[in-house]
């Protein structure tokens, strides 16, 4: 099956119009973060949530780690999707479900080694959905999203075979290595942000570019 695909990093309502005019099944919209692009205001977020037509999905990427600070973010930002781009105890799950019936949850989990099977598959217990992502939450200045980089994607294909629950893929992906990266690791989903922009700005020729490349 063709992967679905998120487009991340949308900072406005124009570039959410582009993204689903060219195919995406989900924008993503990124809340404050330690590091890294597309970072927009909550007022901006839920101006853009509120005009993407169904069904396509909104993604809340947050950097937030306790539920109550999560709580309190999705419903000013009215997305139906939260995606965890950080670790959250295991409990933070169980709140956050009671609190936001009918909201998809979404875990990152940063590939950095074969210890990320493990984590991935734990995390996917709890939420709708993994997203595999090439960030480094042991740096000083975490890095949890937007780095470009691509990771080992034989860790993610193993993530695949074994989840529950649909995986995507993130992480340096663009119209060059995109069919590569969808016959390695064979993923729910794709996600994609620097590599469909020019200038920190959504390129609609990029963009379908890379999706014409999907295989």
């Amino acid at each position: 099956m063709r992967p679905r695909v998120k487009v991340c990093c949308i900072a406005s309502v124009e570039e959410a119009r582009v993204a689903v005019e060219c195919g995406a099944a989900a924008v993503g919209l990124v809340s404050e973060m330690p590091s890294g692009p597309g970072v927009i205001d909550e007022e901006l977020i839920a101006e853009i949530a509120a005009r993407v037509p169904p069904p396509v999905a909104t993604f809340l990427l947050t950097c937030r780690q306790d539920a109550a600070s999560l709580i309190e973010q999705q419903r000013r930002c009215r997305t139906n999707t939260l995606q965890l781009c950080d670790r959250v105890r295991t409990e933070i799950y169980g709140e956050l479900r009671a609190e936001l019936p009918g909201i998809s949850l979404v875990q990152v989990v940063h590939v950095t080694g074969e210890e990320s099977l493990a984590e991935a598959l734990e995390a996917a217990r709890h939420v709708d959905a993994l997203l595999l992502d090439s960030g480094n939450q042991s740096l000083p200045v975490k890095e949890l999203g937007g780095t470009g980089r691509t990771h080992d994607w034989r860790v993610s294909r193993r993530v695949v075979e074994a989840s529950p629950v649909p995986v995507f893929l993130a992480g340096g992906l663009k119209a060059e290595n995109v069919a590569e990266a969808v016959e390695a690791v064979r993923p729910f989903g794709l996600d994609v942000c620097s590599g469909v922009r020019e200038r920190g700005r959504l390129d609609a020729e990029k963009l379908k570019r890379f999706f014409a490349h999907i295989l």
